[in-house]
C-alpha cells in the first residue's frame, strides 16, 4: 500500500450506538483492517502473553485493567502496521491512552457516532434472548410470535443483565464520564468528525462520503508533493 492510500481512522460511540455495524462497512468500502481492542485484549489471553496474563490477573481480582497495559498491548500491534491503513475501535478511552497513540502513530481521523441517549436505551432494552441458541429478539422491528417466547422452540426468552434499563443506564453514563474528555482533546486537534442520528442508515452516508473525501485529499495531496 502506497503512502498516498493510507488513512489511520479512531471510530468511537457509546455502547448501542451502530458501531460495530459502521465499522463493518468502513472495512468493506474502504478495505481497512479492523483491529478491535477486545479482540486483541482476548488475543492476548488466549495466548497467555506476558501482558495477557497481566490482563487476566486484573480481570480475575475485579480490576480495571490500567492504562499502561491497555496501551502497550494496543501499540504493540500499532507499531507492526507502522505502514498502513487501519480502523481502531475501543480505544483510546482515555486521554493518556490518547497521548500514547499519538507517540507512536498519526491519527488521522477520529469518527464519533452521535446517537441520543433515549434512542440508545430504547434500542437496547428492548432486545431479548433464547440463550440456548443465540437468537435475538427485538420487541420493537423483530418481536417473537408470542411475546416473551422463541419461535422456534417455545422456550422462554431472557433479557441480557447489560440491556436491562439500570445496567443501560449506567454504561451510558460511564461511557460520557470516560469518553467526553477524549473527545475534546480530538476536537482540540482538529481530528474529530461527529455525526449525528438515530439510524445506522441514515449516518452511514454521511460516514461514507467523509472518507472518500478525505481519501481522495489524501491522494492529491502527495501527488502535488510527487
Amino acid at each position: 500500500m502506497s503512502i498516498r492510500n493510507i488513512l489511520r481512522t479512531v471510530i468511537m460511540g457509546p455502547p448501542g450506538s451502530g458501531k460495530g455495524t459502521v465499522s463493518g462497512r468502513i472495512v468493506k468500502s474502504f478495505g481497512l483492517p479492523h483491529l478491535s481492542s477486545g479482540d486483541l485484549l482476548r488475543s492476548n489471553i488466549k495466548a497467555k502473553t506476558e501482558l495477557g496474563l497481566l490482563m487476566k490477573s486484573c480481570i480475575d481480582q475485579g480490576q480495571l485493567v490500567p492504562d499502561d497495559i491497555m496501551s502497550r498491548i494496543i501499540l504493540t500491534e500499532m507499531r507492526n502496521m507502522d505502514q498502513s491503513s487501519w480502523l481502531l475501535d475501543g480505544f483510546p478511552r482515555t486521554v493518556a491512552q490518547a497521548e500514547s497513540l499519538d507517540a507512536v502513530v498519526r491519527v488521522d481521523t477520529v469518527i464519533n457516532l452521535d446517537v441520543p441517549f433515549q434512542t440508545i436505551k430504547q434500542r437496547l432494552t428492548s432486545r431479548w434472548l433464547h440463550q440456548p441458541s443465540g437468537r435475538v429478539y427485538n420487541i420493537d422491528f423483530n418481536p417473537p410470535k408470542i411475546a416473551g417466547i422463541d419461535d422456534i422452540t417455545g422456550e422462554p426468552l431472557t433479557q441480557r443483565d447489560d440491556d436491562t434499563p439500570e445496567t443501560v443506564n449506567k454504561r451510558l453514563r460511564a461511557y460520557e464520564y470516560q469518553t467526553q474528555p477524549v473527545l475534546e482533546y480530538y476536537r482540540s486537534k482538529g481530528l474529530l468528525e461527529t455525526f449525528t442520528g438515530t439510524e445506522t442508515n441514515e449516518i452511514w452516508p454521511h460516514v461514507q462520503a467523509f472518507l472518500s473525501k478525505k481519501l481522495t485529499a489524501r491522494n492529491e495531496m502527495v501527488g502535488e508533493k510527487a
